[in-house]
This record gives C-alpha cells, structure tokens and sequence, in this order.
C-alpha cells in the first residue's frame, strides 16, 4: 500500500518545485531556489524508490521490509521538513496569497499521508507533526510582529489554530484508520484460518491439506523421495460417544489431534478430515520403512488411555498408508487408496497399519 501511491507524490513534487520557483524569483531568494532544487531531489528519489519496490518483486523477508519501509519513511520525512520551510519563509513573507497556497500545499500532504500511511501510524505522525508544527510556529510568531494591517496579529493566531486543530483531527483519523485497518487485517486472517482449520482441533482441514500435499508431493518428485499419507480412523469412538456423549467425544478427539501433532516432525502435516478420521502427511520419506515405523508409533501412541472429566477411556486406531508420487500426485486418489488400505486393516482386527497394495487401488479406481 505504501509504495502503490506514485501520483500523489509526483503531483505535490511538481505543485511544490513549481511555487519554489515561482516564489523564488518573485523574492530574489536562493534559499526558495535551492528548496525547489531538493524538492525534485527528493521527489525523484521517491519515485525511484517506488520503482525498485516494485521491481524487485515479491519480497517476503521481515528484515528486508522494514529496511524498504524505512526507506518509504525517510522519503515521507524529508518532504515534510522542505514543506516547514517553504511555509516558514513564506509566512515570514507577509504575502497573503503566498500564505494561502503554502498553507493548503501543508493541508493536501496531510490529508495524502493520511489516507496512505495510516497503517504505519509513527510514519504518519511524524511526517505530518514535521510539516504542521513549524507551519504553527511561524504563524503564532509572526503574529507578534506589528504590522499596519487590521486583525493582523489575531487573523495569523487564528491560522494557527486552524492549521493546529485539523492537526490534532488528522492524529485522530490516523488512529481511527489504522484501528479499522487492523481489524478489518484480523477479520480477514480469521476468517481465511477458520477457512482452512478444523474447528474443534485446529488442525488442517481438507482444503489446507490440498494445498500443504502439492507443495510436499512437487518436492518430493523433485528431491526423488516420497510423501507417505497416512489414513487414520479411530476404533471404538462410536461407542465413546455413545456412552458418554458427544462433549466428551469432542474433548477425546483434541486430545488425539495433540498426540499426534506431537508425534510427527515441523514438516509434517496433521489434518481433519471430520468425525473420528485424521490424516498425517509424513514428508521426505527414503523408504517406506520410515512410514511403517511411525505409523507403528501411531497406533501405540493414540491407543494410551485418556482421561476426560476424570474419567478414562480407551481407543485405538487403524491406519491405511498411500505414498506419493508412487501411487500418483492427486490427493483424492490417494485418499481413496489409503482408505481401501484402512478398510482392510478394520477389517483383519483392528489396530493395524496397512500399505496400500494393487488390489486397493483397482478398488478405489473403480470406486472413482
């Protein structure tokens, strides 16, 4: 967002060269000259900064942000400190007219920063308190200046208590805005996490599963190993939720998606696919040894008793094993295939881990 805004800076670069200039050779003043001169300075190495932003490409490094945005910031800083001075030595000027443009060239830059930069609020803050509080300044002083004009000290006190309270409105639009922008940066985060969570366990849900097994299945036809996924359906929860109810049945099922998430590796992947079935992507296997080891752990882990509300409860869980790219690189095929895997293992006794084999892939091809 703060290196979208290209126009704004062009427009009051040219707008305050040009008065410079203007005013410059109107007063016979060098200062006013050099002042335009790093005026255009500045304004062509903001661009150019802007410019290399976008060049650069997507930039996802915490440190090489903030080294840009201080770039952006000192941009912002130093406009705001030449905008004081041309104010300063226009209202010390005594030309009305000239006073009339200067002090609107302040009130257009802080309206600009405002709208732009509020979501870095010290960015904001600073380049607007450097460009207002001289302007302030130099208008309260030059009202003790005796002058023949009428009103003249207190229509200059007046002006500096205009330029002060549209100040003091602008710092609370600055917070204004930026509470919004969190809020609204939050909601769109919670709603994007629930999108992709399980609710009850936090776990991935199948969409996030999708996403997470084609970067892991690439990688694993790139590095030439293999991504082992494993189908979990927990045995004897029907019967937990029967006894007990479904609050326990929910509390039993966290405490699962904890176990498991403490059993596998950073890299790992444990999702929800809903009711009592989990799936555990388990990457950078070498051989299908590895997956038969922690599948094996697994079953061990998730068959220890449980306790909720002080009572304790016992399940186990039979595991269907798929491998990728073996198998294929289509999530849904391996599912099907991990599933008919599942099924046997239910079916030749439970609590048992089984690889997917020809027979249950004809079977989930046939069922697809």
């Amino acid at each position: 967002m703060l290196f979208s805004m290209w126009l704004p800076i062009f427009g009051l670069g040219i707008v305050f060269v040009g008065i410079c200039v203007l005013v410059g050779r109107e007063l016979d003043s060098r200062f006013l000259l050099l002042l335009a001169a790093l005026g255009a300075l500045t304004t062509i190495l903001r661009l150019a900064t802007l410019r290399a932003y976008g060049r650069s490409g997507p930039i996802t490094d915490f440190e090489a942000l903030k080294r840009w945005e201080r770039r952006y910031a000192i941009g912002n800083y130093v406009s705001a400190i030449l905008l004081a001075l041309l104010n300063i030595v226009a209202i010390s000027a005594h030309y009305p007219l000239l006073h009339l443009i200067t002090v609107s060239l302040v009130f257009s830059f802080g309206a600009g920063i405002v709208s732009r930069t509020s979501v870095r609020p010290h960015i904001c803050v600073t380049s607007l308190l450097l460009a207002t509080l001289p302007t302030i300044g130099a208008l309260a002083l030059h009202a003790r200046e005796v002058h023949p004009t009428p009103l003249h000290a207190e229509l200059f006190l007046i002006e500096a208590l205009i330029v002060a309270m549209i100040t003091a409105l602008s710092l609370q639009t600055v917070a204004y805005l930026y509470r919004s922008a969190v809020e609204h940066h939050t909601a769109r985060h919670d709603m994007t996490k629930l999108a992709r969570t399980d609710a009850l366990t936090g776990l991935s849900n199948r969409l996030l599963l999708r996403e997470l097994f084609q970067t892991h299945a690439a990688t694993a036809v790139r590095t030439k190993n293999q991504v082992a996924l494993h189908f979990l359906d927990l045995d004897g929860f029907k019967a937990i939720n029967d006894c007990y109810g479904h609050p326990a049945g929910d509390a039993l099922l966290e405490q699962v998606a904890r176990r498991l998430e403490g059993m596998v590796r950073s890299d790992d992947v444990v999702s929800r696919l809903g009711g009592d079935e989990f799936v555990v992507l388990q990457v950078g296997v070498q051989d299908e040894s590895e997956a038969e080891l922690l599948a094996r752990r697994i079953i061990r882990e998730i068959s220890k008793p449980y306790v909720v509300d002080d009572v304790s409860m016992s399940i186990s869980v039979s595991v269907g094993i798929a491998t990728a790219p073996k198998l294929g690189i289509e999530l849904e095929r391996l599912l099907a295939c991990a599933d008919a895997a599942l099924y046997r293992a239910k079916a030749g006794g439970k609590a048992r881990a089984l690889f997917c084999v020809d027979a249950d892939a004809a079977m989930a091809d046939m069922a697809a």
